[in-house]
């Protein structure tokens, strides 16, 4: 019997590095390892090499072909060495608030929306540039490239030293690279960072990054939020929503999008289209610190909060317990209100922690729809999805069928297959997993008033951002 040929898919995430061989001919998966990464919003990437390196990545052995995603818009600032200068900044940092704040104003949101496809937040390069020319003019005037993970992994995969490489999603994060077709915008960088840097050359989705001196072929990667979709095989009207630390909602589609009030990014997918997603920085955290608090594991919470009041008694559990990004509420803090001698129980709790970040799902899909954008279902993946409780609250709060797949590493199978394109020439026709489903409760008068207490308590605490 011939051995199965074999392609690779790397996903170098926030927490950990993660690898995964594929068969080509049926994409199952034949094998994974994973490695950690350091906690910290500022890493030396040479951890994340290293933890690639752990994990099998750097030798291939027994495979064809290889393609990384990562952790998208951590920033990678490097000298006329090619050394990094400083630590990577991670996309949850916040040193860069103020900068994008100025970066909005100065250049006008409708501009950013309109020209770029994004406004700028604390998470892009481009306001990274802006913070780093700022406060560290002597570091600014030695930088030569600025590259994310996914690119620095590629190139120090084929040794280094030739031209660096990125792809479309990554690019589409950068805040300085048009997905409408303009490309880099050495404007854009000249006028966040007073010149433009080396920036990586842009492959199409199935293009060769190269090949390593082993003859395996490296792809061009993506960002971390596309490869999920795509290996996934998500379908026209299917809302993705990414549920690990952060959360993500995100839809392949064909429409470019302009959003200025900065919630919709138009982003690229990894298969030639376009990938409009809504970002933030609170997602399953919120259930697991609400477990934390009651001293409960993750499966007590969930049928704690299925057991209680649907509406959780007028408690209200707005989840930004690290700031946030989508609504732009950097220095925020979370808050629980509508506390009554009834409505302060355990059950209550968890059900409000389940509801708050229901209702930030919620109002992702809107965002979404508002910028014309036909969400027809729902798909829940990543650590926050197993929650029972939090599957039907989304389905009765956003009206819509939900689904989830069985757990797979998603990011690392997207990375595999386009691996396998790459290799092959030909985009591989994988079967694409299995949804099981769940409708909207057929009483759910209570899901309306939960939406408009939790838009009500934050514009009250918050301002209008939340209306």
């Amino acid at each position: 019997m011939a051995r199965p040929l074999l392609v690779a898919g790397v996903d170098s995430s926030t927490q950990s590095c993660k690898y995964i061989t594929v068969d080509v001919a049926t994409g199952d998966v034949t094998g994974s390892t994973a490695l950690p990464h350091p906690d910290g919003t500022a890493v030396n990437p040479r951890h994340w090499w290293d933890a690639f390196i752990g994990v099998g990545a750097a030798s291939l052995r027994g495979v064809k072909a290889v393609s990384i995603t990562a952790q998208q818009h951590s920033t990678i600032l490097l000298g006329k060495d090619n050394e990094p200068l400083c630590d990577a900044i991670l996309w949850n940092d916040h040193r860069a608030t103020q900068c994008a704040l100025d970066l909005r104003h100065e250049y006008g949101q409708d501009r950013w929306a309109r020209e770029i496809g994004m406004v700028p937040t604390a998470a892009h390069p481009v306001s990274k540039l802006r913070w780093l020319a700022r406060t560290e003019p002597e570091t600014a005037a030695r930088l030569r490239k600025v590259m994310v993970p996914h690119d620095w992994l590629t190139w120090h995969l084929l040794g280094a030293a030739g031209e660096p490489t990125t792809d479309r999603s990554d690019a589409s994060g950068t805040g300085y690279w048009a997905s409408t077709g303009a490309g880099y915008r050495e404007d854009i960088m000249e006028f966040a960072f007073g010149r433009a840097p080396e920036v990586p050359r842009v492959l199409e989705p199935g293009e060769r990054a190269g090949i390593t001196r082993s003859g395996v072929v490296v792809g061009a990667g993506c960002g971390d939020n596309a490869a999920a979709v795509f290996g996934l095989g998500a379908e026209p009207g299917e809302a993705v929503v990414s549920i690990g630390t952060s959360m993500t909602v995100s839809m392949s589609d064909t429409m470019h999008v302009a959003d200025p009030a900065g919630h919709v990014a138009d982003m690229a997918d990894a298969a030639g289209g376009q990938l409009p997603i809504v970002a933030t920085l609170n997602g399953a955290r919120t259930l697991n610190s609400t477990a934390r608090m009651l001293r409960l594991s993750l499966d007590e919470l969930d049928m704690l909060a299925a057991a209680g009041p649907p509406d959780a008694q007028g408690l209200c559990f707005l989840p930004y317990l690290d700031g946030e990004r989508t609504p732009l509420l950097p220095e925020s803090q979370g808050a629980l209100v509508g506390l009554t001698r009834q409505s302060m129980t355990p059950e209550n709790l968890a059900r409000a922690a389940v509801l708050g970040l229901a209702c930030a799902i919620a109002d992702a899909i809107d965002d979404l729809a508002r910028a014309e954008l036909r969400v027809q279902r729902v798909t829940l993946i990543g650590g926050g999805s197993r929650s029972m409780a939090l599957r039907q609250a989304v389905a009765d709060l956003t009206g819509r069928q939900v689904g989830w797949p069985e757990p797979r590493e998603y990011a690392a199978l997207g990375a595999a297959r386009q691996a396998a394109w790459a290799l092959t020439g030909e985009l591989p026709d994988w079967p694409r997993s299995e949804r099981t489903f769940l409708d909207p409760s057929e009483a759910v008068e209570w899901a309306e008033d939960v939406r408009n207490r939790h838009k009500s308590t934050g514009a009250v605490l918050f301002g209008s951002e939340l209306l």
